[in-house]
């Protein structure tokens, strides 16, 4: 498989991921998602879930299986935003690593087609994802306002250089 297409994620979602709803995952058959936590769910700075994150985890989980994969370290911080969400999740997933991104599909029993990937960056989430033969989803990063300037460049350059190998980040509906 190219590298154009090891970073081209199934789906650009263009928004952030409370803007992923039911109806879009009923759409492309989804049955489980593997959410990445760092600035795909929380800023990096924020250390708990906010009340508008923690709604749409309830208003999805009655709809999908969901678990957490996260290469950060931080069993405190990453477990205290899962447990505060309900949510069962894995750290230091060493993604781009299909190592731990398994674990979690096998336990949520479902084939790897109908789990998707869902991540706020190509060179970790969306690579580990399409590595396992995930559904692959892109969303766009919750930053803190004083923290994208430093976030997005990095962001951008992962962009630049998938577009670069033929991947297509345009947003779909």
């Amino acid at each position: 498989m190219s590298w154009g297409k090891l970073l081209q994620p199934d789906l650009v979602l263009g928004t952030a991921i409370v803007n992923l709803t039911a109806d879009i995952l009923e759409k492309y058959q989804i049955k489980g998602l593997v959410l990445d936590v760092d600035e795909t769910l929380v800023p990096i700075t924020a250390a708990n879930a906010s009340p508008e994150l923690s709604l749409w985890v309830a208003e999805i989980k009655p709809v999908v299986s969901v678990w957490l994969a996260s290469n950060n370290l931080s069993q405190n911080r990453i477990g205290r935003i899962a447990d505060s969400l309900n949510l069962p999740y894995i750290t230091g997933a060493a993604k781009p690593s299909r190592r731990k991104l398994r674990r979690a599909v096998t336990a949520m029993n479902l084939p790897v087609e109908q789990v998707a990937m869902v991540g706020d960056r190509l060179f970790t989430d969306v690579l580990a994802g399409n590595r396992l033969g995930m559904f692959t989803i892109l969303v766009e990063p919750m930053v803190d306002a004083g923290e994208a300037v430093r976030k997005y460049p990095l962001r951008s350059f992962e962009v630049w250089v998938s577009q670069a190998l033929g991947a297509s980040l345009k947003i779909k509906d």
